[in-house]
């Protein structure tokens, strides 16, 4: 059967960067094992299939594959999925639309910007929380990642488990050379992480290529299929709860730019927004552009 499909690039405004993404959405009759080789057909960081959703307030309901397993929730695919559905929905003008996930609702803010582009901000699914204990196996975290321990840190933040709904294991490093010199060794990871840890890993410092943004980071979750992501929006949300925790920037709004996918030749710009009230996190919500690439269909 020929399903209607779209890309987009997501995280950016700009055709051939940011993180691409695969919309299916014609995808009934499609069991699980059928979307994930869909997923894997089309290789891009997350394929989205766009179902009917349970609630009549939400406008539908997701299931997000990578290449090699379904997660519960994902930034660039939800960012990236509200603005097409906009643009189907048709009207212009901002709107509110909540979208069913593994994780539960997420509610979005959408906003068009021309025919084949738009803006979403989604509120974080589920408070950032920390998973596990600070790490401390530094030294298997530096070979997991082709570094050494020197290159480890960045002002108060330390490596830590942390999810907003899907987990990842944050490593802070000293600057943008570091960042740019991490490679997953596949012959030290699961030591150092362990094989039922958080699947991705996202390294970050707070060096910037541009002067108006506030961190650089890198994310490879090989367990998924995911050499490494352009763009990981669920990371950023849980990277709030680091802010928070480590930064203890003041009580008020606070808008923090993520560059990432820089290393790779897919420059992406994840907003992030915090509220912090008596010094701790009152509310987060993770934002930023998407432009629509292809559109076709694809048997299956």
């Amino acid at each position: 059967m020929r399903r209607r499909f779209v890309t987009l690039d997501v995280f950016t405004s700009q055709r051939l960067v940011g993180n691409p993404l695969a919309v299916v959405l014609e995808p009934e009759g499609l069991d699980g094992a059928a979307m994930q080789a869909v997923a894997r057909e089309f290789n891009l960081p997350e394929t989205v299939f766009v179902l009917d959703p349970a609630a009549p307030t939400s406008r539908a309901r997701l299931r997000i594959f990578t290449p090699g397993a379904e997660l519960p929730f994902a930034g660039h695919p939800t960012v990236g999925t509200a603005v097409l559905l906009a643009r189907l929905d048709g009207g212009g003008g901002p709107r509110q639309i909540v979208l069913e996930e593994g994780v539960g609702p997420v509610s979005c803010a959408v906003e068009p910007i021309d025919a084949d582009r738009g803006r979403a901000r989604f509120e974080i699914p589920r408070e950032p929380e920390q998973i596990s204990d600070d790490l401390d196996n530094l030294v298997e975290i530096a070979d997991a990642l082709s570094l050494t321990v020197d290159d480890l840190g960045c002002e108060n933040f330390l490596a830590g488990n942390w999810s907003a709904g899907n987990p990842f294991t944050f490593i802070p490093v000293r600057g943008r050379d570091a960042v740019a010199r991490s490679q997953p060794d596949p012959t030290c990871w699961d030591q150092a992480f362990g094989p039922d840890d958080p699947a991705g890993v996202f390294v970050f410092c707070r060096e910037t290529i541009d002067r108006g943004h506030h961190f650089h980071a890198r994310m490879f979750a090989p367990r998924l299929g995911i050499a490494e992501d352009p763009a990981t929006g669920s990371a950023v949300a849980a990277l709030a709860g680091l802010i928070a925790r480590f930064a203890r920037p003041p009580d008020g709004e606070h808008e923090f730019v993520i560059e990432q996918g820089y290393e790779m030749g897919r420059p992406s710009l994840i907003r992030l927004f915090l509220t912090l009230r008596g010094g701790n996190l009152a509310g987060a919500s993770v934002g930023g552009e998407a432009v629509v690439v292809t559109e076709g269909t694809i048997e299956a």
